[in-house]
């Protein structure tokens, strides 16, 4: 969530609407400045407060030994039934409620290394396995954990250390004194039979796999701009008073051209809302969410999570990221976990964008916004000069946010420089991000973390709240120009945030046909990203491999054009008046040349038109008909454009019909996913019959329906039924992004691992071909997707050439 909790937004209405006509009429044109120093006295301790509090209450971000135990029960109990993805993430939540030195956590730890060992992922299990050893893990049961960590290295191939695993585990076992119990004769046993496949594999050993160059994709060529950082030379950056910043390209690029790759400045991962329970205090959300699927520091997927050792929300791939987080910002985060969740991912990342720059850095750059002279450039400005006077003839210099070099980088001095459009924002709005920030760092302040903040102590500094000297009633002047700073980088975000985007694996994950969709992972700020203007029908894709972004050419962009970016509201999937509407949030209406031909033409959008209802009774498309009741009131009909046919229907009954229709849809999904795939089928096919009816045959949803019965298909191993299926998905997909976009590229991958089970080797080769080429366009030749592909190629390539004439 972007924004604060609707509670927190109600009190911030009520708390607003109270105030003083002349109160208010002052706040509203207020400064930044100016507004933090007026709200520190509006956060009442009786009321505010007291809500905040009452909110931060329902969330589960500290360690409950009573949550762990009861998530590590519920991992065994998935455990027995073999659904070991399941289990694995609830011992994950179970070790990351658990109490820092509790032996608990090793129990955590050891039985997820089980459920890894099943899922065939051996070397992190002997993390898991190494894990629980420095954490306890009981005498009585490390026989088995070692014999575990020896049955990993004999699968992993590294013979000589499993024999000398095993030749600790029979020391142990002997050391156990316990030789005739029925534990230790079954971990004999199964002692012996590993030892005999050692000596199988040493005799016989595995023919080394040779590499292959293809598998990695082939080198980019890339050469970096001059003048801005982790830009290709092929851009320019421009400034004027219409466009504002801007790139161009500087020459001819063409399609798949990387333009861009970014490390954001910094990212927060989105949690996700099932962190917030209702009503409940004794139990606890067994639903996954990102915040169990990803490392909140490099936002890489994460099979074996690694706890915060004070908070049971954090979670990191490694103690690597782990250490680098607590050093950089979640020592300082990690009690106010909490409040950060109710206050929304904009305040997190206003809060963390403050303690990456430094108060150092923060406290210059919050000096320079408050000299009359608003020119960054001007060397005679209050503070140091952040840049060279403007000079047209000299590269990028006079540009705002470049260094004195005149270099766009992306630095902090960057992120400052982005438009807060303080002025376009409703008061209300600025009001509830002032009291939000404020809120933050008063909590900053009566905690003893302002110390911190200001980097005033080493990186030795405890995370335990110290009593703060300071009145909780006013900040310290420091503090005020943190909540400032934070409340520009607040009203920035709402046009220069950036939405980090994942597929993301949908259903179980041991079929043979994986089923992804884009989800919204994280928010960050690319400074440099931020650069490129939108267009409803943009020229570049961009991709995300954690948190950098790579920005490519998605079709020719000759010498001298504009690089655009879309920000959500795309030709493909909006009409016009729905984009204008949707691009309103950023302050501008758009005005590129798709939106322009669309707004001077009467002809109906074709988003529309496809995404449209048909006639119940002939099935031609029908148009809209206004026409008044006998009671006087107007009723939205819509009618057959077939004259013949002249059907009416209410637009109220189809959109009735459908929202009916969706339903079953969800339905038939929740059978599949356990695994009634029967039942799926019959509901889909009646959904789709149902559909027929009254949707025109372009509809999305038509599409939608054909691809899940592709995927019950490829479930019952029926891949040609299931290649016949996505076909016809594909066939309106394109219909509707085009035979080239990232979708059509995303739905030929699914084809061609359909193709590939199938035994459909010709065909499967084509479709891999097409997908090769529309993917590294858009994700560039070393994604996953393509490292996939390349591999079922690889494997369709070497078999025998009569296998091949056969199909």
């Amino acid at each position: 969530m972007a924004l604060p909790v609707p509670q927190w937004r109600n009190c911030a209405a009520r708390r607003w609407a109270a105030l003083d006509p002349a109160l208010r009429e002052r706040l509203a044109a207020a400064s930044l400045h100016d507004a933090v120093r007026l709200g520190c006295h509006m956060l009442r301790a009786e009321e505010e407060k007291a809500t905040l509090v009452r909110l931060c209450r329902r969330l589960r971000t500290g360690k409950e030994p009573a949550a762990a135990g009861f998530y590590r029960e519920q991992g065994n109990r998935e455990f027995g039934r073999c659904q070991y993805w399941v289990a694995v993430r609830l011992y994950s939540k179970a070790a990351s409620h658990e109490p820092p030195g509790s032996p608990e956590v090793s129990i955590c730890f050891a039985n997820r290394s089980a459920a890894l060992f099943h899922l065939g992922h051996f070397e992190v299990c002997l993390e898991d396995i190494a894990r629980a050893e420095s954490h306890g893990y009981p005498d009585r049961l490390q026989a088995k954990l070692l014999l575990r960590k020896a049955e990993c290295l004999l699968c992993l191939g590294r013979l000589q250390d499993a024999a000398d695993a095993f030749s600790v585990v029979e020391s142990r076992i002997c050391m156990d004194g316990l030789m005739t119990s029925p534990t230790h004769q079954t971990l004999l046993k199964k002692l012996s039979q590993l030892k005999v496949k050692i000596h199988e594999k040493e005799r016989c050993p595995e023919p080394a796999q040779e590499a292959c160059g293809d598998m990695q994709g082939k080198a980019e060529i890339w050469e970096e701009n001059d003048s801005i950082s982790g830009a290709s030379s092929s851009l320019s950056l421009n400034f004027d008073t219409e466009r504002g910043r801007h790139l161009v390209a500087s020459q001819d690029i063409v399609p798949g051209q990387r333009l861009l790759k970014e490390e954001a400045f910094v990212s927060v991962l989105c949690p996700g809302e099932s962190l917030l329970l209702q009503d409940s205090e004794t139990a606890w959300d067994t639903r996954v969410t990102n915040a169990d699927l990803y490392c909140h520091h490099c936002l890489r997927q994460v099979l074996a999570s690694v706890p915060c050792r004070e908070c049971s929300y954090a979670k990191y791939c490694s103690q690597d990221c782990a250490d680098m987080a607590w050093e950089q910002y979640h020592r300082i985060e990690c009690s106010l976990g909490a409040l950060l969740l109710t206050l929304g991912v904009f305040c997190h990342v206003a809060l963390r964008t403050v303690l990456l720059a430094g108060f150092a850095e923060v406290n210059r750059l919050v000096k320079w916004s408050h000299s009359g002279d608003k020119d960054p450039h001007n060397p005679t400005a209050g503070c140091k000069c952040l840049s060279e006077s403007p000079d047209t003839g000299v590269g990028t210099r006079g540009i705002p946010g470049c260094s004195d070099t005149g270099q766009y980088q992306s630095s902090y001095q960057a992120v400052f420089h982005l438009l807060p459009h303080t002025e376009r924002h409703s008061p209300e709005h600025k009001f509830l991000c002032m009291l939000s920030v404020v809120a933050i760092c008063k909590h900053l302040q009566e905690a003893g973390l302002h110390t911190a903040v200001l980097n005033q102590e080493s990186s030795e500094w405890s995370s335990k709240p110290k009593t703060s000297e300071k009145s909780s009633h006013e900040l310290s002047t420091e503090l005020k120009t943190v909540a400032e700073a934070m409340l520009r980088h607040v009203l920035q975000l709402q046009c220069n945030a950036q939405a980090i985007t994942v597929m993301q694996e949908l259903g179980p994950r041991d079929g043979a046909v994986v089923n992804k969709k884009p989800v919204r992972l994280a928010t960050a700020f690319f400074p440099v990203l931020s650069l490129l203007n939108h267009s409803c029908c943009p020229n570049t894709s961009v991709s995300f491999s954690g948190t950098a972004a790579t920005v490519r050419a998605s079709q020719p962009i000759p010498k001298g054009q504009e690089i655009f970016h879309c920000y959500g509201p795309h030709q493909c999937r909006m009409s016009v008046a729905e984009r204008q509407h949707l691009l309103s949030q950023y302050f501008f209406e758009c005005r590129c040349q798709v939106c322009l031909g669309e707004l001077e033409s009467d002809v109906k959008s074709v988003v529309a038109m496809r995404n449209s209802f048909c006639c119940p009774s002939c099935r031609a498309p029908m148009r809209e008909h206004w026409r008044r009741s006998n009671g006087g009131a107007e009723e939205d009909l819509l009618c057959c454009s077939d004259e013949a046919c002249a059907t009416s229907v209410s637009r109220e009954n189809l959109s009735h019909r459908l929202r009916d229709l969706q339903q079953e849809i969800k339905k038939a999904l929740d059978l599949l996913r356990d695994r009634k795939t029967d039942q799926a089928i019959k509901i889909l096919l009646k959904c789709q019959m149902d559909a027929e009816n009254f949707l025109s045959p372009e509809h999305l949803l038509m599409g939608e329906m054909e691809d899940h019965l592709a995927q019950v298909y490829a479930t019952l191993g029926k891949w040609h039924e299931a290649a016949r299926h996505l076909k016809k998905s594909i066939e309106i997909v394109e219909m509707h992004h085009g035979p080239s976009s990232e979708e059509i590229g995303h739905e030929l991958f699914k084809l061609a691992q359909i193709l590939f089970n199938g035994f459909a080797v010709s065909e499967a080769l084509s479709t891999i071909q097409r997908a090769e080429e529309i993917l590294s366009m858009h994700c560039g030749p070393q994604s996953a997707q393509i490292q996939e592909l390349q591999e079922m190629k690889t494997c369709l390539s070497e078999l025998p050439k009569t296998i091949l004439q056969r199909t």
